[in-house]
């Protein structure tokens, strides 16, 4: 039996170059918002790990959350707390240890399995999702985050997550 893992094999890099970048960072840099009324990046980058666990195991029900520091993704997480800033070896953390979960759902998952569907109620409204929209939705939620924190480093003569760069 095949999984999905081909389909996505560019995704590990993109975490990885996220990961290596946020891994250099000083809290001062760290703090830094692309607007004032923006999140800072450390919280953007909790955010996009958040976002993970939130998707394959609060929704999807995949195993875990408890391995990572959002065991309840579906309530208040790090980014809605901005008096807590978190420092670079929390983000790589974070980054890391829901990174997994995605490779865990990378290589147990099948291509049969992507049209499997979930039903949520969000915002009043009843939706429903495939395993290939949620992962859709993931891989292209990392690489919009990637971007927004590349501009807003690159802004501040910081280095900038290269997603595409040949190893």
């Amino acid at each position: 039996m095949s999984t999905i893992r081909p389909y996505y094999d560019m995704w590990p890099q993109y975490n990885r170059r996220l990961r290596d970048v946020i891994a250099a960072m000083t809290d001062a840099q760290l703090a830094i918002r692309p607007a004032p009324d923006g999140w800072p990046i450390w919280a953007t980058v909790a955010h996009t790990a958040g976002t993970r666990v939130y998707w394959l195991c609060d929704q999807l029900g995949e195993p875990g959350a408890e391995t990572t520091p959002f065991a309840n993704a579906g309530g208040i997480g790090w980014e809605d707390d901005l008096d807590q800033p978190r420092g670079a070896a929390e983000l790589v953390h974070a980054l890391d240890t829901t990174f997994r979960l995605v490779e865990g759902c990378l290589d147990r998952w099948t291509p049969a399995m992507l049209a499997d569907t979930i039903h949520r109620e969000f915002g009043g409204r009843a939706q429903v999702h495939t395993r290939t929209s949620i992962l859709q939705r993931m891989f292209s939620h990392d690489a919009y985050h990637c971007g927004e924190l590349s501009q807003t480093l690159g802004i501040h003569g910081l280095p900038q997550i290269d997603l595409w760069m040949t190893e």
